[in-house]
């Protein structure tokens, strides 16, 4: 409709204006909210806070050699029960107290005094390295000024785990011990085989980090069966399979500088470690392993000297020409594995090896002996393990010169 000159053109009505404003306004709430929440799904979870490791509860303490072992097992959930996938760095901290004595309330005393100076860290990458069997196993090699500078007081550990450079767990349980100088390790341990056993023997050491050694109160010696190194038992990192190092054990003390072992088997190598062992009021601190010796446990037995030595002069028999017979006693040894002849033309002396190969019965016949001379003839018995007996009583033997011979 056309608007004519000087007159308003027609109102809408209130109703239309009313419903376009409440659509624009309605448009626009929905743009906020698209906005908002861009193209998520009602049902997609929000990300949450890095978790929190549970705190280590089961730290343990204990002074080896020079060095104090802690052990643990890392946390396997957060605070909030969530399942940590990722390796956890771990904090250690120490700190050096008053004694706190078995009064009661000590416990309390040692959470109050739990320490708070960080003294190691172990990055989560590296780990894995310090894992022995499932648990942690951190050594803190000691100072000669840890043993100096608070010689009456207790070292207290904690220890906390992070994943995540945020927030790290709460303390763990807090371990204190009283630390003492070891004595160094030993450095010369030899072992060898005998008749008796496999003798172990060593010198006494010398030094502590701080000085003269006290005397050693015992020494404990340690074995284990040694493995050759092989493809087969190599730890590496393609073979995570890898066979465990045979257990050590401890096979004797003794307050010596020596000791026999007579519980072993034939045939295995062994490896010989000592610790000495000085003793604080009623605590015992042991040394470090000393240097490890490795022997075979191997038969140095030799058999029994073969009894009953016959020589038989046994003369011309068709085209035999004349020679000497050998016998003697069969060895009564369970590991034999033959007899050697000797003859020699001095009684006192034990002459030369007659048979190039080992003699499996207890006979020989010699068909090499000149006539008229005199020979003394003697007889060694040999076991598996190659050691041969002393050598028997000798017997003489000859061939007549009148006996005639054949070349």
């Amino acid at each position: 409709m056309e608007t004519r000159k000087g007159l308003a053109a027609p109102r809408r009505p209130r109703t239309w204006q009313c419903s376009l404003r409440a659509g624009c306004a309605a448009l626009l709430v929905s743009a906020v909210v698209l906005l908002a929440g861009g193209c998520a799904s009602p049902a997609e979870p929000i990300e949450r806070k890095p978790p929190v490791p549970q705190p280590v509860g089961d730290l343990a303490a204990v002074q080896s050699g020079n060095s104090v072992i802690l052990t643990f097992a890392l946390p396997r959930e957060a605070v909030d029960h969530r399942s940590l996938d990722h390796p956890l760095s771990v904090e250690i901290y120490r700190d050096f107290e008053p004694p706190l004595g078995t009064a009661p309330g000590s416990s309390a005393k040692l959470l109050a005094a739990a320490p708070r100076s960080l003294h190691a860290t172990i990055p989560a990458a590296v780990v894995d390295t310090y894992t022995d069997q499932g648990r942690i196993r951190y050594a803190d090699t000691l100072q000669p000024e840890d043993f100096t500078q608070s010689p009456e007081s207790v070292a207290v550990y904690i220890v906390r785990t992070r994943a995540s450079a945020k927030k790290e767990s709460a303390d763990s349980n807090a371990v204190a011990l009283r630390l003492h100088p070891a004595p160094e390790p030993i450095s010369d341990v030899k072992a060898e085989v005998t008749h008796s056993g496999i003798q172990v023997t060593w010198t006494p050491p010398q030094q502590t980090p701080v000085g003269p050694a006290p005397p050693i109160a015992l020494y404990r010696v340690y074995r284990a069966i040694s493995q050759p190194a092989t493809s087969a038992n190599l730890r590496t990192p393609e073979k995570e399979t890898a066979k465990p190092a045979p257990p050590v054990l401890k096979v004797g003390e003794t307050e010596t500088t020596s000791y026999l072992d007579t519980q072993f088997d034939l045939g295995k190598s062994y490896v010989y470690t000592v610790r000495s062992v000085l003793q604080y009021d009623e605590e015992q601190i042991e040394s470090a392993d000393s240097n490890p010796f490795v022997v075979l446990a191997r038969d140095v037995s030799p058999p029994a000297s073969p009894q009953d030595l016959i020589v038989v002069y046994v003369p011309v028999q068709d085209t035999v020409p004349a020679h000497l017979e050998l016998s003697w006693g069969i060895s009564p040894e369970t590991d034999l594995a033959g007899y050697n002849v000797y003859r020699s033309e001095q009684a006192s002396l034990p002459g030369t090896r007659m048979n190039s190969e080992l003699l499996l019965t207890p006979a020989f016949r010699d068909m090499n002996a000149a006539p008229g001379r005199l020979y003394f003839y003697s007889v060694g018995a040999v076991d598996r393990s190659g050691n041969e007996s002393p050598a028997s009583a000798a017997v003489a033997g000859t061939v007549p010169s009148e006996s005639p011979t054949t070349q």
